[in-house]
């Protein structure tokens, strides 16, 4: 890895060294244009390895693979998330990529000549051009509700989840029926009375519809090709699947008693939208993530609520792109084995404009 100071002025700094970052930085490694990733952990992989411990992948090994370097996994397997950590940090090293860890970024400016100036820990950096490759997964979501929850019910975030002995015994309440909240609530009900409060109600497919995985099916349909331009990728966008076990599953298979949206918090009781209530002694809220494009201060690429505006990765300020991002192009966007495609692209078009 990268140490000692930031270099002062670069070609392209990719801000993220995650899966996008290192396929960014996989593509630009070709091109000769001096380049470095910066992230805010201390390893390669760490944001990952916070994680909870029994997190598998809904996409098995055949679909994991970042570009030049096969994913160590069995085709039909379905890799934990240690393994993805260490297969991120052997991805780095292979190619030795110029990745500096420990370095939050806190600001993105574009000055009057173009170039980009970044602060990145405690370096000032220029540079011509920046992919922002931050990821889906930035800030966690916890509805204001939780504020009102008595002191002695024990709360947390799942991306503060790690295991079920980490928490106190009692009755658990898991808020949120997406594929977090599902196989959460799914390993907690072997050690824990739980019930799964269910808003919106997401399609469940199976992970292996007659025998084959899910994305094979997807893959032979051109499923995973589909645009979030096209008519059926604007449909797509809005409608979250759960992969494997949804709620009613968890029901009838595992004793997981389902409820409706929360609708208040009272102390030690949960109302909700059914006007019944019940007090819990655990409450984790597997209620999502929240994009924070706060620290970019570049107004032509913003929207109304300070979010990056893109297409296809490029923003409307010329030299400034994203990746990873959930639905950025494709379905597969923000996912392992799909994410280096749009690198690809996006290093097309880095690289005449840098030259």
């Amino acid at each position: 890895m990268t140490t000692g100071p930031a270099s002062p002025h670069l070609d392209v700094l990719v801000i993220g060294g995650g899966q996008a970052g290192l396929a960014m930085g996989y593509h630009l490694a070709q091109t000769g244009l001096q380049f470095q990733i910066v992230d805010s952990n201390s390893e390669i992989g760490g944001a990952w390895r916070t994680r909870w411990d029994s997190l598998r992948l809904f996409t098995s090994g055949r679909y994991d693979d970042l570009p030049g370097l096969p994913f160590p996994a069995d085709a039909d397997a379905y890799p934990v998330k240690d393994e993805v950590a260490d297969y991120l940090r052997t991805y780095a090293a292979k190619f030795a990529l110029p990745v500096r860890l420990d370095t939050t970024v806190t600001s993105l400016v574009r000055a009057g000549d173009g170039t980009y100036l970044v602060k990145a820990g405690a370096d000032a950096v220029e540079a011509d051009q920046v992919v922002v490759a931050t990821g889906p997964f930035q800030v966690p979501f916890t509805p204001s509700a939780a504020a009102q929850l008595a002191a002695d019910v024990h709360q947390l975030h799942s991306a503060d989840y790690r295991r079920p002995d980490a928490l106190p015994p009692g009755r658990v309440l898991v808020v949120g029926a997406a594929n977090s909240g599902c196989q959460i609530a799914l390993e907690l009900s072997g050690t824990h009375p739980v019930d799964l409060a269910v808003g919106k109600r997401i399609p469940t497919v199976p992970q292996r519809p007659l025998g084959r995985d899910v994305w094979r099916w997807a893959s032979a349909l051109r499923l995973d090709r589909v645009t979030a331009e096209s008519r059926l990728g604007r449909r797509l966008a809005g409608r979250d699947q759960i992969v494997g076990i949804g709620p009613g599953a968890l029901s009838k298979r595992h004793g997981i008693t389902l409820r409706p949206r929360v609708a208040a918090v009272d102390g030690p009781s949960i109302c909700f939208a059914d006007g019944t209530r019940a007090a819990y002694d655990v409450v984790v809220w597997a209620t999502g993530f929240t994009r924070d494009d706060s620290w970019i201060d570049v107004p032509d690429a913003t929207d109304g609520q300070g979010r990056l505006r893109q297409s296809r990765g490029i923003t409307p300020s010329p030299g400034l792109y994203t990746l990873g991002r959930t639905w950025q192009h494709t379905r597969g966007s923000a996912l392992l084995g799909w994410v280096g495609n749009d690198a690809a692209y996006l290093a097309r078009t880095i690289t005449p404009r840098a030259r």
